[in-house]
């Protein structure tokens, strides 16, 4: 087990109010840690704390905080009130986010609300509560939910993958500089789902498609990862396998390298190519 998962830690969630960061915040409880839940909604937030006592957590092992993850105040407010009640952070879960849809030039007007809360949301967490953590002596785990848009980047929503290509960007930044301190116990890695069935991309459905992950099944995911010691916990679903992800990976960076046009995957004379090459 990651020394940081230890039975009686502390363990702060965004975006815990539904979705990967309750399945997330349910199996840390279960594990034996003690559960901040944070998120904007204020019932929703309630019933998921509600739903952690069901399961078996304790009344004074849980506490709901409201908070908007893009305002640093609020993040620096919600680090001094955890450490308050129950002193350090063992596990940070950078999860809030959003994906209200987006277009290049913005005509929906939600580009700065997009990188507030999906990029700047996840580096102001990081850098209000890392030093912190490390500061504590204890072994610490910060989890960063990115996406495979942020590495592929496919054509449709670009502010949503400019976001993500960011928490990308900057997670790889924060575990170099975690790892060459000297005695830090502190580790941070990428978290990057696959199709997961949650209220983010639901998109008006009412059932679960045959492709998607549930929410459960991605978080059991994700913390075998971490014990085996992965930085890139790159999820698989029931329609994508991880050596696909693997080789839409590789084409996408082929297109740097090769000199390709940009997103040449969805180019009109390059589509085929990729076709056969991703059979081959």
């Amino acid at each position: 087990m990651h020394p940081a998962l230890a039975k009686g830690g502390v363990a702060v969630v965004t975006g815990a109010a539904s979705g990967i960061g309750l399945a997330a915040a349910r199996h840390l409880a279960r594990s034996g840690l003690r559960l901040c839940l944070a998120d904007l909604d204020d019932a929703r937030l309630e019933a998921a704390r509600a739903l952690l006592l069901e399961d078996g957590a304790l009344a004074d092992e849980v506490m709901a905080v409201p908070i908007d993850v893009a305002e640093a105040e609020e993040l620096r407010a919600l680090a001094d009130r955890v450490a308050a009640d129950w002193g350090a952070v063992n596990v940070l879960m950078n999860n809030a986010g959003m994906q209200p849809g987006s277009s290049i030039f913005d005509v929906e007007g939600n580009w700065d609300r997009i990188l507030a809360v999906n990029m700047m949301g996840v580096i102001r967490g990081a850098q209000i509560f890392a030093p912190r953590m490390l500061e504590s002596g204890e072994p610490g785990l910060i989890i960063n939910t990115g996406s495979k848009q942020g590495i592929t980047t496919p054509p449709g929503d670009p502010a949503y993958n400019v976001s993500k290509a960011g928490v990308k960007v900057f997670t790889e930044a924060l575990q170099h500089a975690l790892r060459n301190m000297p005695g830090g116990k502190v580790e941070a890695r990428l978290f990057i789902p696959g199709f997961v069935w949650t209220p983010l991309t639901a998109g008006g459905r009412g059932e679960k498609p045959a492709g998607a992950w549930t929410p459960e099944e991605v978080v059991e995911f994700l913390f075998a990862s971490v014990e085996r010691g992965d930085f890139y916990i790159l999820c698989p679903d029931n329609e994508v396998d991880r050596a696909t992800d693997a080789r839409r990976i590789l084409w996408a960076a082929g297109d740097i390298a090769e000199n390709r046009p940009p997103l040449s995957r969805w180019h009109p004379e390059y589509g085929e190519l990729f076709k056969d090459w991703l059979k081959a």
